[in-house]
C-alpha cells in the first residue's frame, strides 16, 4: 500500500492543549446535568465545592500524574494493570464502559427532549418520540466515530466551543440580569439556606447528581499517544477544566434554580423549560429555535468522546485476549469498529426500555445513579492503583503530586465514591418509584457487572488451550 506524503502528515498530527481541554470539557461540562442539581436549591454551591474537594480535584491530579508516567501506555486500563493485573484492569474498563451503556440513554433523551423544542415541546413527554430521535443520533455518531480520534476531537473542539460553553455563558448572563433586575427568585441565598442540613438524607442525595456531572476525568487519558506533549499538556488541561467546570456548573445550575421550583423542574427538558421562562420573560422567544439547534449541537459533541474512548478501553482488553479476536479488529483509522457496532446494537436496547417504563423522570434518575455508582466502584480502583503507582521518581518529565497531597487526593476519593455509592441507593422525594426501587437497583448493578466473570473464564480457558 503506498501512503502519499499529506496523509503521513495527517497521522503525525496530535491533539493540541487547547483541543485537549475542550475534548475534556465537552465531555463532562454537559448542560443536560444542570436540572438534576439545580433540584437543591441554592445548597448546591456547598455541594459542588465540597465534590469538588473530595473528588473532582483529586480524581483531575491522579490521572494527570498517571498520563504523565505512562505516556506511552494510558487509559484506565493499562494504569490498573501496572498495579494489580489484568484482570483487576478489566473489571475496570468493563466498568467504565458498561456506565457508559447505561449513561447515553439519559444523555440521548435530553437531546430529544431538547429536539422537541424545535417543534412541539409537549413531544419531550413522548416515550416513541424520544426513542426514534436516540437512536437515530446514537447510530449516526457511530458511524462518525469511525473516522478516527482526529475527526471526533475537531467535532468536540467546534461542538464544545459553540454548542456547549456558548448557551451555558448565555444562561448565566440571563439569569444574572433576572436576579439583579429585582425579579421573584424560586430561592433564597440566606445563611441558613446555603448551608444544607446534613444529618438529612435528602441533602445528600443531591451528591448523586453532581458526582454524575464530575465523571469521566481520566478518559482523555485513553488517548495519550495522541496528545501533543502529554507529560507535560495533560496535566495543564486538568487544571483549567476544573477551573471550567466548576464555574459554569455552579451558575449555571443556579441559573435553573432561581426561576423553576424544584417541583416543576422537568429532568429530561429542564434547561429548555428554563431558557422558554427567560425568554418569554424578556421577549427573546423567536431565538429559542436557534438556541435549541446550539444546545442540540454541543451535546452531540459531548457524545463523542463518550463514544470512542471507553471502546477504546474495552479494545484494550480485547487485546490481551479477555475477548474474542473477533472485537480486536480496527479499520485504517485505529477505530475498534465491531466494539463501536457491538455497543451502539446494547444502547438500542437499553433505549427501548423508554416504551416499557411509566416514568421518565424516575427513569432518568435511575439511570443517572446506577450509571454514577458503577463508575464510582471503577474509580475506587484507581486510586487504589494511584496509592500502589505513584512513588517519587527522579525523571524531571514527568509530573508528580507531592508525596502528602497524593495521598490525600487519594483517601479523599475513596471517601468520596463509597459516600456516592451509599446514597445513589436512595433517590429524592421528587422521584417516584415505590418501594422497587431498592431491589431493582441491586438487580441492575449485580446484572450490569456479572459479565465481567465471563470476561475472566474466556482468558483463562483461552490460555489453558496454549
Amino acid at each position: 500500500m503506498i501512503i502519499r506524503e499529506g496523509e503521513i502528515a495527517a497521522m503525525s498530527k496530535k491533539i493540541p492543549l487547547f483541543s485537549l481541554v475542550l475534548l475534556i470539557v465537552a465531555a463532562i461540562d454537559s448542560i443536560r446535568n444542570l436540572p438534576a442539581v439545580a433540584l437543591f436549591g441554592s445548597s448546591l454551591i456547598f455541594f459542588f465545592l465540597f465534590s469538588a474537594v473530595i473528588f473532582l480535584v483529586p480524581i483531575s491530579l491522579i490521572s494527570a500524574e498517571l498520563a504523565s508516567r505512562f505516556p506511552e501506555e494510558g487509559g484506565v486500563f493499562h494504569w490498573i494493570r501496572h498495579a494489580f493485573g489484568k484482570r483487576m484492569a478489566v473489571l475496570a474498563v468493563w466498568l467504565q464502559w458498561i456506565n457508559t451503556m447505561v449513561w447515553y440513554p439519559s444523555m440521548l433523551s435530553f437531546i430529544a427532549g431538547t429536539a422537541a423544542y424545535l417543534y412541539d415541546p409537549a413531544l419531550a413527554q413522548s416515550k416513541l418520540f424520544l426513542c426514534t430521535v436516540i437512536l437515530v443520533i446514537f447510530w449516526t455518531l457511530t458511524l462518525v466515530n469511525l473516522r478516527g480520534i482526529r475527526v471526533s476531537a475537531k467535532i468536540n473542539s467546534v461542538c464544545g466551543t459553540i454548542g456547549t460553553l456558548l448557551p451555558m455563558t448565555f444562561l448565566i448572563v440571563l439569569a444574572g440580569y433576572w436576579f439583579f433586575s429585582g425579579k421573584p427568585l424560586a430561592i433564597s441565598f440566606g445563611m441558613h439556606d446555603l448551608l444544607p442540613h446534613l444529618g438529612a438524607g435528602e441533602s445528600w442525595i443531591s451528591l448523586v447528581a453532581i458526582m454524575a456531572s464530575f465523571l469521566g476525568m481520566e478518559l482523555a487519558g485513553v488517548h495519550v499517544t495522541d496528545i501533543e506533549e502529554p507529560r507535560k499538556n495533560f496535566p495543564k488541561a486538568m487544571g483549567l477544566s476544573v477551573l471550567i467546570l466548576l464555574t459554569t456548573m455552579i451558575l449555571g445550575c443556579l441559573s435553573i434554580a432561581i426561576i423553576i421550583p424544584d417541583q416543576k423542574i422537568r429532568l429530561v427538558d429542564g434547561i429548555m423549560q428554563t431558557f422558554s421562562a427567560f425568554f418569554a420573560a424578556f421577549h427573546l422567544t423567536p431565538f429559542l429555535p436557534l438556541l435549541t439547534l446550539l444546545i442540540i449541537f454541543g451535546s452531540v459533541g459531548g457524545i463523542i468522546n463518550w463514544l470512542v474512548s471507553p471502546a477504546k478501553g474495552l479494545l484494550q482488553a480485547a487485546e490481551y485476549g479477555f475477548l474474542p479476536p473477533f472485537f480486536s479488529v480496527k479499520n485504517r483509522h485505529g477505530v475498534p469498529t465491531r466494539l463501536l457496532i457491538g455497543q451502539a446494537v446494547v444502547v438500542s436496547l437499553i433505549c427501548l426500555l423508554f416504551i416499557l417504563l411509566p416514568n421518565i423522570n424516575s427513569f432518568y434518575w435511575f439511570l443517572t445513579a446506577l450509571s454514577t455508582e458503577l463508575y464510582m466502584i471503577m474509580y475506587i480502583l484507581l486510586f487504589l492503583a494511584a496509592l500502589k503507582l505513584c512513588r517519587p521518581t527522579s525523571n524531571q518529565g514527568v509530573y508528580s503530586i507531592p508525596k502528602g497531597l497524593r495521598t490525600l487526593s487519594c483517601v479523599l476519593g475513596l471517601f468520596a465514591c463509597l459516600l456516592t455509592i451509599v446514597v445513589s441507593y436512595f433517590p429524592p422525594t421528587e422521584i417516584q418509584m415505590g418501594i422497587g426501587y431498592f431491589i431493582i437497583f441491586i438487580v441492575g448493578t449485580v446484572a450490569s457487572i456479572a459479565p465481567v466473570g465471563l470476561l475472566w473464564m474466556y482468558e483463562k480457558k483461552r490460555v489453558g488451550k496454549r
